[in-house]
C-alpha cells in the first residue's frame, strides 16, 4: 500500500489542511473596548492575551491515539484613557488560566473514528483569588467521524460544558475538498472556514470562530466568587505558512463580534466589538522513522 494512502486510512483529516501544532505560542491584540462604570464614567481598554500549549503523546498504537496538552493563558485589560481604573486588578496580566486537554482518537475501521476530547481549566483573577479558590471548569465531547471519500468526511456528536453553568450542544463536523487547492472545514459550534492552498507551504483561510472566556473574580471581596465572562465570534482572514519542515507561523486579522459580556457587577459594556489580531508561532510534531 502507498504510504500516503496508508496514512489517510489511519487518521482523520483531509489533504491540504493546516499542519498539526505540537508547540504553540500565541498573542492576541484587541483594542477599543469601552465600558461604563458607576461613579467613574466610561473607560477605554485594549485587551491582550498570551497563550502557550504543548501536546504530549500518551498512547500511540495502530488503533488508539491519546494526547495530553497542558496550556497556560494570561490576559489583561490595559487602560487607554486617563483617570482612575475601576478594574485595575484585571490589568498587569492577573487574568490567568491553567488548563489540561486530553484527546483520544479510536479507529473503528479504515474509514471511521471515535473522537473524544476533554478540557479542564482553572481560570481566575489571581490578584483576588488564590489557585485553590478558583473552581474547575471543564468541557467534554464525543464524536463519530466517517471519511466518505479522500476529499470528504462527516461527523456528529455531543458536547458538555460546565463553567458557571452547564451547557449541552450538538457537534457537527464537515470537511470537504471541492478542488485540489480549496475546501471547507466546519466544526460546529467552534468554527466555519473556507480554505485556499496557495502553495505547499502557504494556506489562506476565511473563517468565523467562537472565542469563549470565563474567569472567576472577587472584586467586591464577597464570600462567593463572581464570574467575568465573554463570548465572541472572530471573523477573520488567516494566513498560515510553514517555515521549513518543523516551524510555522499563522497571522489572523479581522472583526471580533461580541455576543455577550460580563466584566464586573455594575460595569456597562458600551463597545465590545471591533478589530482583533492574532499571531501564532508553532512547531510541528516531530517525525519518527519506523521500522520497515
Amino acid at each position: 500500500m502507498h504510504a500516503d494512502s496508508f496514512c489517510q486510512s489511519l487518521k482523520p483529516g483531509l489533504s491540504g489542511m493546516a499542519p498539526s501544532k505540537w508547540l504553540t505560542f500565541r498573542n492576541t491584540h484587541a483594542p477599543g473596548k469601552v465600558y461604563s462604570f458607576p461613579n467613574a464614567g466610561s473607560r477605554r481598554y485594549t485587551h491582550e492575551e498570551y497563550f502557550a500549549r504543548v501536546w504530549l503523546p500518551v498512547v500511540h498504537s495502530e488503533r488508539v491515539t491519546v494526547l495530553m496538552g497542558p496550556s497556560y493563558r494570561t490576559e489583561q485589560f490595559e487602560l487607554k484613557t486617563t483617570g482612575e481604573n475601576p478594574i485595575s486588578r484585571m490589568s498587569n496580566w492577573n487574568l490567568r488560566s491553567y488548563a489540561l486537554d486530553v484527546n483520544a482518537v479510536v479507529r473503528l475501521d479504515s474509514s471511521s473514528w471515535l473522537i473524544a476530547t476533554s478540557h479542564f481549566n482553572k481560570s481566575g483573577n489571581t490578584a483576588e483569588l488564590s489557585f485553590r479558590q478558583i473552581p474547575v471548569n471543564y468541557t467534554l465531547s464525543a464524536s463519530y467521524l466517517r471519511k466518505k471519500s479522500l476529499n470528504k468526511e462527516l461527523g456528529f456528536g455531543i458536547l458538555f460544558n460546565q463553567s458557571y453553568k452547564l451547557t449541552i450542544l450538538p457537534v457537527l463536523i464537515y470537511n470537504h475538498n471541492y478542488a485540489e487547492n480549496a475546501g471547507f472545514e466546519i466544526m460546529l459550534p467552534k468554527k466555519i472556514a473556507w480554505r485556499r492552498n496557495l502553495s505547499a507551504n502557504d494556506i489562506l483561510y476565511l473563517k468565523a470562530e467562537s472565542v469563549t472566556r470565563t474567569y472567576y473574580t472577587n472584586h467586591w471581596a464577597s464570600e462567593v466568587p463572581d464570574v467575568c465572562r465573554r463570548v465572541d465570534v472572530d471573523m477573520a482572514v488567516t494566513y498560515n505558512r510553514k517555515l521549513g519542515s518543523m516551524i510555522g507561523m499563522e497571522v489572523s486579522a479581522g472583526y471580533r463580534k461580541n455576543l455577550s459580556t460580563r466584566l464586573i457587577e455594575g460595569a456597562v459594556p458600551l463597545r465590545t466589538s471591533g478589530f482583533a489580531m492574532t499571531f501564532d508561532l508553532y512547531v510541528q510534531p516531530p517525525k519518527f522513522k519506523g521500522k520497515k
